[in-house]
């Protein structure tokens, strides 16, 4: 099985390659830092190659899939899961409209040019995935005030995860939304459950039966309401 992980050098990213190379996947790890890109995948093993990818470059997400369709000639599962700016500092009534803007480039528009220009080497897949890390915080259903940047972008995420599912669902590629919990990491800061724990969850939508579920929200395998 290949697959691309973006946002890969780091937390839960990382992490995730890490779990699916221990499974023989080929992952290729996607970073803005072709270097942190090549250190992180030489730690991973033989099963891990670096992949010089920025997400809001039209330009880097073009030469990735040129690369991976190179290389392989198909992609057996894509998850999107770089992702910035959780900003609690701010309030939805005088958020910052540019720090929205620069967030939904990395949250958003980022997985969408991604899916979009993988969606012709998934359909050589048999066994085609996309996987979207988003976050309880995209939640409809519990949500509150502040971090309007990043949940306000999580929620678009979730919706374009149902669309494509809905849209992808007659090819049998199974697109869903997960949620890994407050995790550990960098973003997350201390205090949350360990890493490995928010990553099987993006593991286990990635590695569906083909009669899994698509369209869903879901964390550690539970789905999540909207």
């Amino acid at each position: 099985m290949i697959a691309l992980v973006t946002g890969a050098n780091r937390g839960i990213g990382r992490e995730v390659c890490r779990q699916l190379a221990a499974l023989g996947h080929t992952v290729l790890l996607g970073a803005r830092s072709l270097e942190a890109a090549t250190t992180v995948a030489g730690r991973l093993g033989p099963n891990a190659r670096p992949l010089e990818l920025d997400v809001t470059s039209e330009g880097d997400v073009e030469r990735a899939v040129e690369e991976v369709t190179e290389r392989f000639g198909r992609l057996d599962v894509l998850i999107n899961n770089a992702a910035i700016t959780y900003d609690t500092w701010q309030r939805a009534v005088d958020a910052d409209l540019d720090v929205v803007r620069e967030a939904a480039e990395t949250n958003l528009y980022g997985p969408w040019r991604l899916s979009q220009r993988s969606v012709p080497l998934l359909r050589k897949s048999r066994h085609p995935r996309i996987v979207n890390v988003s976050s309880e915080a995209a939640s409809l259903a519990g949500m509150g005030g502040g971090t309007p940047a990043y949940s306000v972008s999580k929620v678009a995420l979730n919706a374009l995860t149902r669309m494509l599912a809905a849209e992808l669902r007659s090819e049998g590629i199974l697109v869903n939304a997960v949620c890994p919990g407050w995790v550990a990491t960098d973003m997350g800061g201390p205090g949350g459950r360990p890493v490995a724990a928010g990553a099987s969850g993006v593991v286990w939508a990635a590695t569906l039966p083909d009669d899994g579920p698509t369209g869903g929200f879901f964390r550690d395998g539970r789905p999540l309401p909207w």
